[in-house]
């Protein structure tokens, strides 16, 4: 049975169903495939006494013919989500010790729909970064390895354990949260599906929050089928959040019939950018002849503040962190700095966020803090949310005209090595996001699907941009494209 964990949810979900095998077997073989690869530290809270015991009421369940869509089917949690009794750090120092005394809205659906916990996932810290490279947990490694070379490359970030964890079948599916590419980046860079649904679809309520009017969670998959299941039983209306949008949610799954015929498939043309490399160049050329064969209509198109995108997004994901990380101040929950004799309330401040938040978070909230200061808030802040309104209307004018989803590029390079932007301008770390960016802006649905290998066999993947609220529509296209490319590259296993 150790093979089991190989499967997706829509073949767990059968096998289930068809009593192949248990859930309880199909939980044994993940968690034995975590206890194999710790080289790879995606999981950084394990939970298997609560796995098996979740899994067997799943059996319960499944026995009595009460089998909700995600029953018995175990899964990874991004240790950004709250889970009640089980350490949820957000990869952060300054969270040590914290154990919440309450659910998130989207686990508590996830659990409700007979979904099993395998632990907690390793991210960047508070989720800034692009590398998993920021973690108080350590880097996540890459699954995936270039040809001939040995050396350790990252699986993206901020969500970069629930993508390698995915990809190396460790888990069947995996939570993720995209504030500026967090799910889609990642999801290319390993080889697997990453949903990122409109913002407002999933609940906000119990995950650790960033930028509170960018973050939104969505899956991570081995399929585009697979993240329809999982969003269905993650996405819903929460009187807790709100951001939360009153709106039904549908069998997205249902709506996967790969028929596209006499859609409207829009090619903007400023995501052509300078010094792309010729393979990413390729890959979408493919993808745009691929829905041509099936029958779309490939139009061109204009979104001219893309430029924007990146500088405003650096604007203002910092001034919304700055403000929601004032509250981890060492009084009341995680870590606390030790005192000298004569230290006030102030200085245990300074010296808990002093220890407790590392680089790239307190880059972040100096950045914050400096754009939201009172002699510079209109020229920085007040600017970048005029920009990202006019963004958003270059997105409502593109679908206005009849477009339907848009194709891009979903990063502009694949997997580099572990360790080769440390030191190099952060800058050259936030263009990882540049196609991805935009979608949050705007509050758009996006989703990366694998679509090739490069040169050196490491993953490409795509992104479409759907309409708010159409998620169901942009699943169909996704996967429509996922079977005309019919990627099944795996990693080879080295650890």
């Amino acid at each position: 049975m150790t093979e089991l964990s190989k499967l997706t949810i829509y073949e767990a979900r059968e096998g289930l169903k068809s009593k192949t095998f248990s859930s309880v077997e199909l939980t044994q073989s993940c968690l034995d495939s975590i206890a194999a690869a710790k080289v790879l530290n995606t999981f950084v809270h394990h939970t298997p006494e609560l796995s098996l015991e979740s899994a067997n009421s799943s059996d319960l369940r499944i026995a009595k013919g009460e089998a909700p869509s995600m029953c018995g089917i175990p899964i990874g949690i991004k240790d950004l989500f709250c889970t009640k009794g089980i350490p949820s750090q957000a990869g952060s120092r300054i969270l040590s010790g914290f154990i919440p005394e309450y659910e998130s809205t989207i686990t508590k659906q996830l659990w409700d729909s007979g979904a099993v916990m395998l632990g907690k996932l390793n991210m960047d810290e508070f989720a800034m970064g692009s590398s998993n490279e920021t973690s108080v947990y350590g880097d996540v490694i890459n699954p995936w390895k270039e040809k001939n070379n040995a050396k350790n490359l990252t699986p993206g970030g901020s969500s970069g354990g629930s993508a390698a964890a995915v990809a190396a079948d460790l888990c069947l599916g995996a939570t993720g949260t995209d504030t500026g590419g967090s799910i889609r980046q990642p999801a290319a860079f390993v080889g697997i599906t990453g949903l990122k649904p409109t913002y407002g679809r999933c609940s906000r309520w119990g995950v650790v929050a960033f930028a509170s009017s960018l973050d939104q969670a969505g899956p991570m998959t081995k399929s585009v089928t697979d993240a329809a299941i999982m969003l269905e039983a993650m996405a819903g209306h929460d009187p807790k959040d709100s951001t939360s949008a009153n709106i039904p949610v549908p069998c997205f799954e249902t709506f996967l019939t790969g028929d596209i015929r006499g859609k409207k498939i829009g090619i903007p043309k400023e995501y052509r950018i300078d010094g792309m490399p010729d393979e990413i160049e390729a890959l979408w050329s493919d993808g745009i002849t691929m829905l041509k064969a099936a029958g779309a209509k490939i139009v061109d198109i204009s979104l001219p503040h893309t430029k924007y995108a990146l500088p405003a997004y650096y604007v203002v994901a910092p001034a919304e962190a700055s403000s929601n990380l004032a509250r981890y101040d060492g009084v009341r929950f995680g870590h606390r700095a030790a005192l000298s004799p004569g230290d006030g309330i102030t200085e245990m401040y300074e010296k808990t966020r002093s220890e407790g938040f590392g680089e790239e978070v307190q880059r972040r909230i100096m950045i914050g803090t400096y754009v939201l200061s009172a002699g510079f808030y209109d020229a920085y802040y007040n600017r970048a949310r005029k920009i990202r309104t006019l963004i958003k209307k270059d997105f409502e004018d593109a679908f206005s005209l009849g477009v339907e989803a848009i194709l891009t590029p979903a990063t502009p390079s694949a997997a580099f090595g572990l360790g080769e932007m440390k030191d190099v301008d952060p800058i050259a770390m936030y263009l990882n996001d540049i196609f991805t960016v935009p979608v949050n802006l705007a509050g758009l649905p996006g989703i990366a699907i694998p679509a090739g290998l490069d040169k050196k066999g490491l993953p490409l993947g795509l992104q479409l941009i759907g309409k708010p609220w159409e998620e169901s529509e942009l699943l169909n296209t996704a996967f429509a494209l996922e079977q005309a490319i019919a990627f099944s590259d795996k990693p080879e296993k080295w650890w």
